[in-house]
């Protein structure tokens, strides 16, 4: 079995996140789905949980926050090139979501900055590891 990741995430409306996650590139997990919560695919070994509050609450004793005014995980995304960033940004704006800030161009990277409904922030990127280590070369000196 491969590894794989399964990021829970709680959300207030699971029907109107699972919409988000559909129109940003995610695809529903009917097997892993029902009315408390909804597994999205990113990938093979990516997968996102969306789970009602109430069913989050399930696994933790702890308090959930609220990730529209605290911050719990900041989570990224890899992308081939710009165009992947900037079109599941732009994706994540048209469906609802609140851009972060503005695009970040650090010349072997590029990333923008993105919140789902609930709060929950997102940063895909592209990074050109081979300009990112020649642009680090001098730092080890």
């Amino acid at each position: 079995m491969p590894k794989m990741i399964f990021v829970n995430l709680a959300v207030a409306d699971v029907a109107a996140a699972t919409r988000f996650y559909e129109a940003i590139g995610f695809v529903k997990n009917e097997q892993f789905s029902n009315a408390r919560g909804s597994g999205m695919n990113w990938s093979d070994t990516i997968h996102v949980m969306l789970l009602d509050r109430d069913f989050y609450a399930t696994f933790t004793p702890k308090r959930i926050i609220d990730a529209k005014i605290e911050s719990g995980v900041l989570l990224a995304l890899s992308f081939d090139d710009r165009a992947g960033v900037d079109a599941i940004t732009d994706a994540a704006l048209a469906a609802g979501g609140r851009e972060l800030h503005d695009p970040q161009d650090e010349g072997y990277m590029y990333s923008r900055a993105f919140e789902d409904l609930d709060g929950h922030g997102w940063g895909p990127f592209t990074m050109d590891m081979a300009a990112m280590q020649a642009a680090h070369a001098g730092d080890a000196a």
